[in-house]
């Protein structure tokens, strides 16, 4: 199976810092995975993601993706073949739903007819009517709706990966639990390659093939929920699991 992304010995260090954000980190990623990234805040999760995009530059160490080295691609070119969401969604206010979906198919000159096409196909398949929701502005919509929009403009140009920083971090738990079973849908449905920033370990077991655990900038463990639950390589890993089951623990004393 072909790799979608590799880290290759890649070490991020702020300047003014005393310690690397992201140290030496090594990693493949295959194509059509959901690969969830989880650790405390602080890890390197979001630096580890963001060197994929090239909102951040290595220090040390390569990243290729499909086995092109990303430094070697103009960083406009990279940032258009994926897809992007984030906590904040970053809809554009002035824009309408729409509008915001067909932002970087317009950006890539696509005609209009199938702009169009596509904004409508995405909204469909969100869940949003496209004849109710296509004319809104992000100000009319709740915190699912504009999430669920997030996600469809990062899809409008069908990127084959998808970046997703804690995109439900900020939303009902009762929305969050129907958006992650709609992202697994949608993931099974694309076969796109989904790498996803989480510190909740139940989200980062729901949706993650393998799971990347992270502890001050090094990776821990990566390996299937299961092999992590069964099988903790350190006193770290096991914390985190021992933290899962004591929740689990107090909801059995109302069963």
């Amino acid at each position: 199976m072909t790799h979608a992304i590799e880290f290759h010995h890649v070490s991020k260090k702020f300047k003014g810092t005393s310690y690397h954000a992201v140290d030496h980190v090594s990693l493949d990623i295959k194509e059509g995975d959901f690969v969830t990234i989880l650790g405390p805040s602080g890890c390197g999760k979001t630096t580890l993601l963001k060197m994929v995009n090239r909102l951040y530059e290595p220090n040390e160490g390569r990243i290729l993706l499909f086995g092109e080295d990303i430094s070697t691609v103009d960083v406009v070119q990279v940032r258009r073949r994926i897809g992007y969401v984030i906590q904040q969604v970053g809809l554009f206010p002035h824009l309408t739903i729409g509008e915001n979906i067909a932002v970087v198919p317009k950006l890539l000159r696509w005609d209009r007819e199938i702009i169009d096409a596509r904004v409508d196909e995405l909204l469909s398949m969100i869940g949003l009517d496209p004849a109710e929701f296509k004319r809104r502005y992000p100000a009319q919509l709740s915190g699912g709706q504009q999430q669920r929009v997030g996600l469809a403009r990062a899809l409008a140009a069908d990127p084959k990966i998808m970046l997703l920083d804690e995109p439900f971090g900020a939303i009902d738990a009762i929305t969050r639990t129907n958006l992650q079973e709609e992202l697994l849908a949608l993931h099974r449905r694309m076969a796109k390659t989904f790498l996803f920033v989480t510190h909740d370990i139940e989200e980062a077991f729901r949706l993650g093939d393998r799971v990347i655990v992270m502890n001050q900038g090094k990776i821990v463990q990566f390996d299937t929920p299961r092999n992590i639950v069964l099988h903790p390589m350190d006193e770290f890993v096991r914390s985190l699991v021992a933290s899962a089951r004591a929740k689990e623990q107090f909801w059995e004393q109302f069963s």
